[in-house]
């Protein structure tokens, strides 16, 4: 039985340690947090906050590392057996799961944040995409340019959407980022 009450007080101290991050992120950069500045927003001792992490360094390590585990489950699909709409079914549970941590993602997104955490996202969806270019046999010489305008294009569509004061549903971005994607698709230049 205690356990279970002990999982439930870390989920909660490690919860409100991330609320706290995310809050300090959209004001300045990680380096300039300290974990006495943390623990004090999050209403908790340094020692129960290094009961879980080594620094705060080490705190936005496990955290991105739990995102991107999430991210990369969505995009672990097999895209080349996938019908033509399954795009926004995909881009739908992507847009839904930054949703559904829309604080963490505008602070890894913003000014403040983990460049390291984007190019790691970027790598395995340049990854996906490299697969269905592949299966439908487009030019390979131009895989780099569309890869850059696409992953260009879809970071900026995705800060603009966070950012929004009411953004739209995961499901309308989803068509509209689908739309755009699926014009660069159907007619490649060369």
């Amino acid at each position: 039985m205690e356990p279970a009450k002990t999982d439930r007080r870390v989920r909660k101290t490690k919860a409100r340690l991330l609320e706290c991050l995310t809050a300090l992120m959209k004001e300045k950069d990680i380096k300039d947090i300290s974990v006495k500045e943390l623990s004090d927003l999050a209403d908790i001792n340094r020692g129960t906050f290094y009961l879980h992490y080594r620094d705060v360094y080490d705190m936005l390590n496990k955290v991105e590392d739990e995102l991107f585990a999430e991210f990369n489950e969505i995009l672990n699909r097999d895209f080349t057996i996938v019908p033509e709409d399954t795009i926004y079914t995909i881009l739908e549970d992507i847009f839904t799961f930054l949703y559904d941590n829309v604080q963490t993602a505008q602070a890894l997104m913003g000014p403040h944040g983990d460049l390291t955490f984007i190019n790691r996202m970027k790598d395995v969806v340049k990854q996906r995409i490299l697969q269905i270019w592949r299966a439908k046999q487009q030019p390979s010489e131009a895989f780099d340019y569309y890869y850059s305008f696409l992953v260009s294009g879809c970071i900026g569509l995705v800060e603009a959407w966070l950012n929004k004061e009411t953004p739209e549903t995961p499901k309308q971005i989803a068509i509209l980022a689908g739309d755009l994607i699926k014009q660069g698709f159907i007619n490649p230049v060369f």
